[in-house]
């Protein structure tokens, strides 16, 4: 997948580039932000869904900057400010676990205003802390392409005295002031509503389609709820419910056990952690009549599941066991059952002198891929499945008060956060009001206590989702950042 994304992505969009700045070949482009997707691509943040996903918008808004530089005439360069998680490399230390650090990543923000593309590869590299010498030795440069431009309709270039002396504007230094100016929310709704309002119109009969298509659904499988696990389009996740709907047409009798159930569609297919049905979107109908046939074992595995739950809980004095599907990897049920399992039998011959049911109340989540515990703003423990008994007891031991007093904010914080986003989209008259799951209850509060203030008249009847970046989506979705200015 990562390289078939590497080839599209970059043949696509840094080719015609190429081309146009005429300072790189098409071979040394794609070498040239190789390293760059390599650390950053998605696919190797599958144990972080938060990260994951900042990294997926990221790039299609850098895409959409490597877009704009090969437009014929295009000069209207906003900087754009972009988050990544980085892969950490292995240094030349023989301890994997030491040079990749604890998470095995670190967040790295920057600000693109380049105009050529030679510029902007150099200065994505460079702010990830990647090694440049591979581009550096192609002995490029920008400036013949600035000479290539040159003598047709070139611009007078005066002396700084002569704009003090007459008090005429610098365009170079008018330019240089707006490339600083940060972009505030007014200006760029300014700059983005008609784009949006456009998108989200050509939209329309596909939503509407949408909901119908996942109403029936839902009401002939007597399903829970229909769900997505990533920000794919309405048109795909169209074409994904009519494939589901020729799989009911066809094979009626493969889908008695879904009542009741949730159906998701992802990456790949089979029973998640939680207990939906997961229905990888790039699997034929072979293979998702394969899950619906299984489900009956899949439901018998889930009861084990939730026995080993109650064992650990048990063990731990009554803290409960809990899976969060928004701040967890999308495990299947036979992975999550094995971590549990293994979890288990450590606690079990420690055998930790924890008072029966002193624990009650608290919460706590297992994760593979973290080496010390550690207490989430929600009230939750995060405990790494290799833990040190030892050092499991004396933390939970140490947080246990804290970690009733957050979880108690947690219900007063989802109840204001409710109560504000029925405000907002009141308010301003939206369609719909919502967040991306990196996006904190915190980060959401203060967001649309921020908004209130406002008028803000652009946004009646759209869509708008709090983010960490700017961005108008294909259907006309306006992404703002939870800390716009």
């Amino acid at each position: 997948t990562f390289h078939c994304f590497t080839r599209l992505c970059l043949e696509k969009i840094l080719l015609p580039c190429v081309l146009q700045a005429r300072t790189l070949s098409g071979a040394d482009a794609i070498n040239a932000l190789r390293p760059f997707y390599f650390a950053v691509h998605p696919d190797f943040f599958g144990q972080h869904p938060k990260e994951r996903e900042v990294n997926e918008n990221s790039l299609k808004r850098l895409n959409g900057y490597l877009e704009n530089l090969q437009k014929p005439g295009f000069r209207s360069f906003k900087p754009t400010r972009l988050t990544f998680y980085v892969r950490e490399r292995e240094q030349h230390s023989s301890n994997v676990q030491e040079s990749f650090g604890a998470s095995g990543f670190r967040a790295v923000s920057f600000t693109l205003q380049t105009r050529d593309l030679l510029s902007t590869v150099l200065d994505i590299l460079n702010s990830c802390s990647l090694s440049t010498e591979h581009v550096q030795s192609l002995n490029v440069s920008p400036e013949p392409h600035k000479e290539a431009r040159s003598t047709v309709n070139r611009p007078i270039k005066w002396d700084k005295t002569y704009y003090s002396f007459t008090g005429f504007k610098d365009p170079e230094e008018e330019l240089e002031q707006a490339q600083r100016v940060e972009t505030t929310l007014i200006s760029w709704l300014d700059d983005n509503e008609e784009t949006a309002v456009e998108k989200l119109k050509k939209s329309l009969p596909l939503r509407k389609e949408l909901e119908r298509l996942k109403f029936e659904l839902s009401h002939q499988l007597q399903l829970s709820d229909i769900r997505w696990q990533r920000s794919w389009g309405v048109a795909h996740r169209c074409s994904q419910l009519h494939s589901l709907g020729r799989l009911v047409q066809q094979r009626p009798e493969v889908l008695k056990n879904v009542k009741g159930r949730t159906v998701i569609f992802t990456d790949r297919s089979g029973m998640s952690a939680a207990g939906h049905i997961m229905l990888g979107t790039m699997d034929v109908h072979h293979h998702w009549t394969k899950i619906f046939e299984r489900l009956p074992n899949y439901y018998k595995l889930q009861k084990r599941l939730l026995f080993l739950e109650d064992r650990i809980s048990q063990l731990l004095g009554g803290i409960q066991v809990i899976y969060i599907e928004e701040l967890q990897p999308l495990l299947t049920l036979e992975e999550y059952y094995e971590t549990l399992d293994s979890f288990y039998n450590k606690l079990r011959d420690s055998r930790l002198p924890f008072h029966p049911r002193s624990l009650r109340g608290l919460q706590m989540i297992l994760e593979s891929d973290r080496y010390a515990p550690s207490l989430h703003e929600f009230g939750h423990f995060t405990i790494p499945t290799v833990c040190d008994p030892a050092t499991l007891q004396w933390f939970i031991f140490a947080k246990a008060q804290e970690a009733r007093e957050n979880l108690k904010r947690k219900e007063e914080m989802m109840i204001t956060e409710k109560e504000l986003i029925e405000t907002s989209t009141e308010r301003f008259s939206l369609d719909r009001l919502y967040k991306e799951p990196s996006v904190s209850s915190a980060q959401m509060i203060d967001c649309c206590k921020r908004l209130l203030e406002e008028s803000l008249p652009y946004l009646r009847g759209m869509h708008l989702c709090i983010s960490h970046f700017y961005s108008v989506l294909q259907d006309g979705d306006l992404c703002i950042p939870w800390n716009w200015k």
